[in-house]
């Protein structure tokens, strides 16, 4: 790919300007980088569109720093939240984040010449006294950090701000200094946190640092895709899982998840686009997008399979129940390692909805004893049979 084109496709804004970054890029390799808080265990296609952008910058041979925010993540970003976050000790932090160089390694290079490299902001944040914070803290005001939207609706609305949301945004900036970075990539929904680095970048090393947003990946509703809606595709899903949670999104994500997660040519899009607003059946292009991603975070054979193993599932109605487990224990606590949030309240709440059946009929008896050979289903995408 060409400077443009990094800094066209699946970009929404860059800041100050993007002829301003494509010029600095032709002169230097920059230093760049995007952090992840990881108040969740799993990677999702929802920060695929980050780490796709950090790849094209790798591959252009800038240097590209994976950031894991051990300490933010114990605070929690309170980016689009109308009440405070819950916040986590460093331990689970860093027992959420023990596999994401794994997980993201699908799509970024951790080897090699130009080796992506990763760094947690605890290294410069956890060390930090006091008095130094309160000197640092001297180079942003009051007045910038609750101009921010979301505080000044919780204002209206007479709700708190806690000190600890009141200050995420001087120490997520923060990082940018510690790294003496060019550039920071991250969603629409980091925009402010990313303009309090560009001010302290300034005020502290007076360096240009330049933000670039990327859109954030929304279903057919406008929702965002990941954790915390409860919708999340995992990076690391079975390949079965994840092609089937792709087919399960609404008809008019395709051509946005095509734009974003794929090196399709936008040509080819906008023909997608209008085949299917001319009555072209939405599926034929679902089950492209499910299986081109499922080879990207996979392989072709993995894709395939998962793909054969869906059209036997859903569209000729002959589910295989292969997922084996133990028999002995009560439904729920044997169908909870399968639920969206992997919790046995998630797998008696999915009983409670009647989405759980064994051996063909419903059950609604989360304490109900699993016997060998029994076949569960739950939702409509899992198949479980007790051994």
């Amino acid at each position: 790919m060409t400077i443009d084109e990094v800094l066209t496709r699946g970009v929404e804004r860059i800041l100050p300007t993007k002829d301003g970054l494509a010029s600095l890029m032709s002169k230097k390799k920059i230093k760049l980088y995007m952090g992840i808080d990881p108040t969740g265990s799993e990677l999702h296609i929802g920060h695929a569109v980050g780490l796709r952008k950090l790849a094209q910058f790798q591959k252009l041979g800038h240097k590209v720093i994976f950031l894991i925010g051990d300490f933010t993540g114990m605070i929690g970003d309170p980016s689009g939240k109308s009440s405070d976050r819950k916040t986590l000790t460093h331990e689970e932090v860093l027992k959420n984040a023990e596999n994401y160089k794994q997980q993201s390694s699908k799509i970024l290079n951790f080897t090699g010449d130009n080796a992506v490299e990763v760094k947690f902001n605890g290294e410069w944040l956890g060390k930090m006294s006091a008095i130094e914070f309160l000197k640092l803290s001297h180079n942003l005001t009051s007045a910038q950090i609750i101009e921010r939207d979301m505080f000044q609706e919780r204002l209206k609305k007479g709700q708190d701000i806690y000190m600890n949301e009141f200050l995420y945004p001087f120490m997520q900036a923060y990082d940018s200094v510690a790294m003496d970075v060019d550039l920071e990539i991250g969603g629409t929904d980091q925009v402010f946190n990313m303009l309090m680095g560009r001010k302290l970048m300034k005020n502290i090393l007076h360096k240009e640092k330049y933000v670039l947003t990327v859109p954030l990946l929304t279903d057919g509703n406008g929702n965002k895709i990941g954790k915390t809606e409860g919708n999340a595709i995992g990076l690391a899903d079975k390949p079965f899982d994840f092609y089937s949670k792709i087919m399960s999104l609404s008809d008019n994500s395709i051509t946005n998840c095509f734009t974003l997660l794929t090196n399709k040519s936008l040509e080819e899009i906008s023909e997608i686009e209008k085949a299917i607003k001319n009555g072209d059946n939405p599926m034929k292009y679902k089950k492209i997008l499910a299986f081109e991603l499922t080879k990207w975070l996979n392989d072709e054979d993995k894709a395939q399979d998962a793909q054969k193993h869906f059209e036997n599932t859903f569209q000729d109605k002959t589910p295989t129940f292969d997922i084996k487990v133990s028999s002995g224990g009560s439904l729920a606590e044997t169908i909870a390692p399968f639920t969206q949030r992997q919790s046995l309240s998630n797998a008696k709440e999915l009983i409670k909805q009647n989405a759980v059946d064994i051996n063909g009929n419903v059950s609604i008896d989360p304490s109900l004893k699993i016997k060998s050979g029994d076949k569960i289903k739950v939702g409509s995408r899992t198949f479980l049979i007790a051994k």
